[in-house]
């Protein structure tokens, strides 16, 4: 099933429908970016977002679902394995 993606992740401090929806997206972003993947691949090869034709909403979009992939990864999991 594919989700629509959001410029900018919606923010919350706990998880959210969209953060349960595009979980796969932050890891693959996360993966990305460790092997230092730029801004531009990231956009067009995970989020679907041509960077040439939007590079604001790309970089935009990027850099907002890291953000919250990286808020998953060091507080949000918690919520995860909560009974």
């Amino acid at each position: 099933m594919k989700f629509e993606i959001h410029d900018e992740v919606p923010l919350s401090d706990s998880l959210t429908i969209y953060d349960r929806d595009h979980f796969t997206i932050y890891m693959r972003l996360l993966d990305a970016s460790a092997d230092d993947a730029s801004e531009e691949e990231m956009a067009r090869l995970i989020l679907g977002i041509d960077p040439l034709a939007e590079p604001e909403r790309a970089r935009k979009a990027v850099r907002s679902h890291l953000e919250r992939a990286n808020w998953i990864v060091t507080t949000g999991y918690k919520e995860l394995f909560a009974p």
